[in-house]
């Protein structure tokens, strides 16, 4: 049984990511992992929020879940990240929260944190690989470990193929155009079983 300590931070304006990151949150629970999830302080000004009903609607109905902390990041073993894309980038919201980290950074209790990510965009093209690819590069500066899923079970192709995290299309409507969660499911137990593999083989130094 996993004796993982797994951070699963998130942003979500509709509630897309927060439902990745439940599904993260149930399949690596069911790995013994302990698990702590939260969500991206929201930074948009009310006039932007008050914009989308579904936006104010998610940001009041997700009010109970705890607004992640850098110092969840020092307390876990892996970290999976759900984000939105904007513009082939993450969110300002999520990039605020990563430009806090380089207390932690700079003592190095960064470094060798398992780390995955998830995001989704409005059609398949609109930034998906590029956002996670650009969120991992904020890993390799911290010095952490990439668990990315790549093509090794076929739910990866269900889902639509990205090898490096899980993302997902969502029609104007706000609905999820491809399933995903089974390619969620595989990514979050991945992600439990490589921090895992490390925190056994540092016991047998």
């Amino acid at each position: 049984m996993a004796n993982v300590k797994l951070a699963i931070i998130y942003y979500s304006s509709t509630g897309t990511n927060y439902q990745l990151a439940r599904w993260a949150e149930e399949a690596a629970k069911e790995t013994g992992a302990e698990v702590k999830l939260a969500k991206v302080q929201e930074n948009a000004p009310d006039a932007a929020i008050d914009s989308n009903p579904a936006w104010r609607e998610h940001l009041n109905a997700t009010t109970d879940v705890p607004t992640a902390e850098v110092d969840m990041l020092e307390w876990a073993d892996a970290i999976i990240f759900s984000v939105p894309t904007r513009f082939g980038h993450v969110s300002s919201q999520v990039q605020q929260f990563l430009d806090t980290t380089g207390g932690l950074w700079a003592q190095g209790k960064l470094a060798n944190k398992v780390v995955s990510g998830m995001t989704s965009a409005q059609n398949p093209h609109g930034g998906q690989e590029a956002t996670i690819l650009g969120l991992y590069t904020s890993m390799f500066h911290w010095g952490a470990i990439i668990a990315a899923p790549g093509y090794a079970d076929p739910v990866l192709f269900k889902a639509g193929g990205n090898p490096y995290g899980t993302s997902v299309s969502v029609d104007q409507d706000g609905n999820m155009v491809e399933d995903v969660q089974d390619a969620v499911i595989y990514q979050a137990k991945h992600t439990v079983e490589v921090a895992q593999w490390i925190k056994d083989g540092k016991g047998q130094q």
